[in-house]
């Protein structure tokens, strides 16, 4: 719950306050497993830092705790994003960004240095992770918008390393047998959530505005690459430019979009304001429910995707041709982290040397500093960097 209410930045930070809590002051799994458990998330579709979460439960126990992982880590977030649905008339459908969160931003880029930083030590010791690192952080960084830009770059950082012979994997290691269920409920609720969604449309039913919301968050988060950044684009062509969906306006959506930029947990916690706001038409009841149908319907396909490809990985990283992948994805990742830093740093004017990025800087650097050679706790920095908002 800690992390939960203390993870700001998106996924690319949420990896630096990973790397802090449950690396190095927990000890729950090493930087090596994290930057692993960190790369095959950027493989799959679907929110990445909860799937990071989820492997880390799973890995201390199993299907149950990653479930309870999941439903703590998501449950702040969508609370609050679901909240804001109910209340975003009272601010006349302007875009917010309240002072006081003007700081969380360079603070998100101070962790995700630490854990670029930290990753690095692992990471890097040879020539090819060298040049690895260095393609990958400038290809991320010139084409961080691109949805398939992430998996591209792990996926040919993991070939590269197979043209080494050097290492070799376990031998001897025993096989597991290959859990086929998620994946298979992965599939049927996409065909069936489909199936009722159009039914539903083409039959004129009563409640078929909660059947078709529900086919259209299982699909963003069955499909999308990159992160919550990318919904926004998907939402507003289905939510606002659509005719026969426009279920808000395009500054209403934008709303939750500027807030879930100011909150801890997961970016795709949008869904749970846009489900609320799709039906807030149609009564309390019917909006709470839309903000239910929004949050469950955007995370399921990422918690049954990496139920299912997480224990497959685990398996198949024993041969060869994968075990030595390890040492091009772990690499690249250190490269997509430094790079995420940097590309989310433009936005924040450092070198105009004027108040704001001048104190920028210093929340980046003091940030840093702190979870390097400090022993604040994570979710105290934020507090600081809240606070420093709402000071100056």
């Amino acid at each position: 719950m800690l992390f939960s209410v203390s993870a700001f930045g998106g996924p690319q930070g949420h990896i630096g306050l990973m790397m802090k809590m449950f690396v190095r002051n927990r000890r729950i799994l090493t930087e090596e497993e994290l930057v692993e458990a960190f790369a095959v998330c950027q493989l799959l579709p679907g929110a990445s830092s909860t799937q990071t979460i989820a492997i880390i439960g799973y890995r201390r126990g199993g299907i149950p705790l990653a479930i309870l992982t999941l439903l703590i880590w998501i449950f702040p977030a969508a609370c609050l994003m679901g909240g804001l649905s109910f209340l975003v008339h009272h601010f006349g459908g302007s875009d917010i960004h309240p002072e006081f969160f003007r700081f969380l931003h360079p603070m998100a880029i101070g962790f995700l240095l630490y854990a670029a930083s930290l990753s690095y030590k692992t990471a890097i010791n040879n020539t090819i992770t060298r040049v690895i690192l260095i393609i990958s952080f400038i290809a991320t960084y010139l084409f961080f918008k691109t949805p398939w830009t992430f998996p591209l770059i792990i996926l040919l950082s993991g070939v590269v390393t197979n043209f080494s012979s050097k290492r070799i994997p376990q031998k001897e290691t025993p096989g597991r047998i290959i859990r086929w269920t998620s994946l298979w409920v992965f599939i049927g609720v996409f065909v069936l959530a489909g199936f009722l969604s159009e039914t539903a449309r083409t039959q004129k039913w009563e409640n078929r505005r909660a059947f078709n919301l529900f086919e259209n968050f299982y699909r963003f988060g069955s499909l999308v690459f990159g992160g919550g950044q990318v919904l926004v684009p998907m939402m507003y062509e289905q939510f606002v430019v659509r005719e026969k969906t426009q279920y808000m306006k395009g500054e209403e959506l934008m709303t939750g979009a500027g807030i879930i930029q100011g909150i801890p947990g997961p970016n795709f916690s949008l869904a749970t304001y846009a489900g609320g706001m799709a039906m807030r038409k149609e009564g309390p009841l019917n909006q709470f429910l839309g903000c239910i149908i929004g949050t469950f319907a955007i995370f399921l396909p990422s918690a049954l995707l990496i139920f299912f490809f997480y224990p497959v990985w685990e398996n198949i990283k024993k041969y060869a041709i994968i075990y030595r992948s390890l040492e091009g994805i772990n690499a690249a990742a250190v490269g997509l982290m430094a790079a995420s830093a940097i590309y989310l740093s433009r936005d924040l004017s450092l070198f105009h040397f004027n108040i704001q990025s001048t104190t920028n800087l210093f929340v980046i650097i003091g940030t840093l500093a702190t979870l390097s050679f400090g022993k604040l706790p994570a979710p105290l920095i934020t507090l600081v960097c809240l606070l420093l908002g709402w000071v100056l």
